[in-house]
This record gives structure tokens, sequence and C-alpha cells, in this order.
């Protein structure tokens, strides 16, 4: 994996233990069981294949592409991204994950959510980006359970597959984990209480085996440490210097890492 700008000491530990494994057929996108992840060869050149990540804050990522398509994650009125992205996913268990005013500018809004009952169903091609979700239920105000109402989203792009988790509030059954399929980068979040508890979301990362895990959804460093030191007995942390790395499958780690990008 190449950082935007420079590595704490344990991040730069983490770098020099990188190492790839061989791409999927071109017709299969992030194909296969999440649990078994092929070798990888390394190609001669690294700049068209990879891909800018960078943590806006809360809940939302701007995902870049190699063609330059921009996907804002969780978007809302109080977290943004400087510039226009292409696409704007959102969820809605809180005024936090989403906006009923998106920027006009933006060509595809894609709610997590169907505002007409039943399952929300996304599978969009963008340039170089193949954007899907796989819903999820959520907690509704009365304790009860609101079916179909929180999206995972995976964004397909240079054989890499990156799944924002979304407002999780349960565990994946392993129809879910079929659906989402092999992930190489998850965006997670660690609040431990509003989406799903410390014990939950890590049986969640276990299921999903991906190489890195990218925390994000949590209030202060007390809530952020109190996960991380949980985290800490299964999988190595390391944290960045900046909200930003540049990541590609030819540098994804051989086993899974957490890393912590600056936010809030």
């Amino acid at each position: 994996m190449r950082w935007v700008s420079g590595l704490t000491a344990a991040a730069a530990a983490l770098a020099t233990t990188l190492c790839s494994a061989a791409p999927a057929a071109a017709s299969d996108a992030c194909p296969g069981l999440v649990a078994r992840r092929q070798p990888l060869v390394v190609p001669a050149a690294l700049g068209g294949e990879e891909v800018k990540i960078t943590f806006v804050g809360h809940a939302t990522f701007l995902i870049e592409s190699p063609a330059g398509i921009r996907i804002a994650t969780d978007y809302n009125d109080y977290v943004r991204p400087q510039v226009t992205p292409d696409v704007a996913t959102m969820n809605k268990a809180h005024t936090t994950h989403y906006t009923y005013r998106p920027d006009p500018a933006i060509r595809h809004v894609l709610r997590g959510w169907n505002p007409g009952g039943g399952p929300a169903l996304h599978d969009l091609q963008v340039g170089d980006v193949r954007v899907r979700n796989v819903v999820t239920n959520i907690r509704d105000w009365g304790g009860g359970t609101e079916y179909d109402g929180n999206s995972i989203f995976v964004f397909q792009t240079s054989d890499l597959c990156i799944a924002h988790l979304g407002h999780l509030h349960h565990t994946l059954t392993p129809e879910h984990l079929k659906q989402i399929g092999r992930i190489d980068v998850v965006l997670v979040p660690v609040d431990g209480g509003y989406t799903l508890d410390v014990e939950g979301m890590i049986e969640v990362l276990k299921a999903l085996n991906a190489p890195l895990m990218l925390p994000m959804h949590y209030f202060g460093e007390t809530t952020l440490q109190r996960f991380l030191n949980r985290v800490r007995q299964h999988w190595p942390v390391a944290f960045h210097d900046t909200p930003s790395i540049v990541v590609s499958r030819a540098t994804l780690p051989q086993g899974p890492r957490f890393l912590v990008l600056p936010g809030r």
C-alpha cells in the first residue's frame, strides 16, 4: 500500500509487511467466498490501478478511482468532501448519514433504503466503478426492527472491492456474506453502541476477513481507543498522519490490518 504522505513509525513498519495476491478473472467482480482470497501477481506498474481513499469525517469517505470517478459515502448535511462527487451513497439511521438536499451537481444519489418500501436495489456502473448494495436491517425508534433500512455499499474498481458497512446494527448471515463477496478494504463503524456492539462488529470483521480495515463513526478518542484496545487482541493497528491513503490490489497487506486515518 502506498500512503499519500508521511507514515507514523507503526504504519511504516506495517508497510514493510505488505504483499500481494492473483487477480480475479476480468468477468468476475469481487467473486468468491469472503474467507478465500487467492495470492496475487504483482503488476509492473501500479499508477493506473490505485484508488485514493480519504476519511472526510464521521461515516463519510471520499473514494477516487483511477479514471477520476469520485464517490462520497453516507453523504449528509454536516460533513461533506470539498469536491462534488459523481456518486453519493446514503443511509437513514440518523441525519448524519443522509440529506434531503444533495448537491444537484451529483449525478447519482443512491439511498440505502427504499422510500417506497422493500429493499433498495442498486447496481450501477459509473466509469471504471461498479457500485452495488447489500441490504441489512436497523433498529427503529421504538426498539423494533426496520427491515431493509440500511445498505452495505460495495465499490468495485481496479480489482479492488471496498465495502462501507453503513449504520450496521446486526451481524451478517451467510446469505449476506455471499452477496457481499470478497472484500479488500472495509470501512467500519466502531462506536460500539449506536451501530453494532464491539463484540458483534469484531464477529463481522472476522467473517469479512478484509486485508485492510479503516475505522469510522466514533465519538472522540475514548470511543476509538476502547474499540482499538479490543481489536489489538486480533489484528495489528497502525495510525496514519493524514486522512488519505492510496491503495492497490497488488499492495494489500498479507493479513488483516487496522489503519486509523485522522478525522472526526
